[in-house]
């Protein structure tokens, strides 16, 4: 999803037709307040989020916006492309510096811009990807911690309970209960997920 705030409508309304041209899903907010509000409820779009947002807008400029999303550990989840009609090279090196994604003057290249666009939803899905096996991984307990290393490091099961010291009937067990809540089938998926 791509989140669109501007203050502007017509800005907001040719970005979103933008959007629309590349097949990409958008919403458009008017200000950074409304934009926070929607982002609190913490609702990740599976094939990614980015968000372009205005520099200079009443209220809540962009850049305090970026401050909010950055304190709430989100920008890898939104990578954020600003905007501005008020070319700011310091301020443009400054929000980099500090995590942003992009920053485009405008008049911008629609083509470009889209492009970056691209590349921010693709970010966002492998992050939110990254983040739902980390996820999985916290369910495991200790012990089974301790079998999924030597698992990944190409153990048997007759290997592991001896390094263990347990039954190969429990290395057999925690196997299955790792495979359940990792959400795989076999030790090579398995071994393709963490990598």
């Amino acid at each position: 999803m791509l989140h669109i705030v501007d203050d502007e409508a017509v800005v907001r309304d040719s970005l979103t037709w933008l959007a629309t041209s590349r097949a990409i899903a958008s919403r458009a907010y008017d200000s950074g307040a409304q934009f926070l509000k929607q982002a609190e409820a913490g609702q990740f779009d599976i094939g990614g989020d980015c968000v372009l947002l205005d520099v200079r807008m009443p209220d809540m400029n962009g850049v305090a916006v970026f401050d909010q999303l950055s304190a709430r550990g989100l920008i890898q989840r939104m990578p954020v492309i600003f905007l501005t009609g008020h070319g700011d090279v310091p301020m443009a090196v400054d929000t980099l510096k500090r995590g942003a994604f992009d920053f485009f003057e405008k008049p911008f290249n629609d083509n470009q811009l889209m492009d970056r666009v691209q590349e921010g939803l693709a970010n966002s899905r492998q992050a939110g990807e990254m983040a739902a096996v980390h996820a999985r991984l916290a369910t495991l307990s200790s012990r089974e911690r301790e079998v999924l290393d030597l698992i990944l490091a190409g153990k048997m099961n007759k290997v592991v309970a001896d390094q263990l010291g347990i039954s190969m009937r429990t290395v057999e067990v925690h196997r299955a209960h790792i495979f359940d809540k990792m959400q795989v089938k076999t030790a090579v998926e398995l071994a393709g997920l963490l990598k």
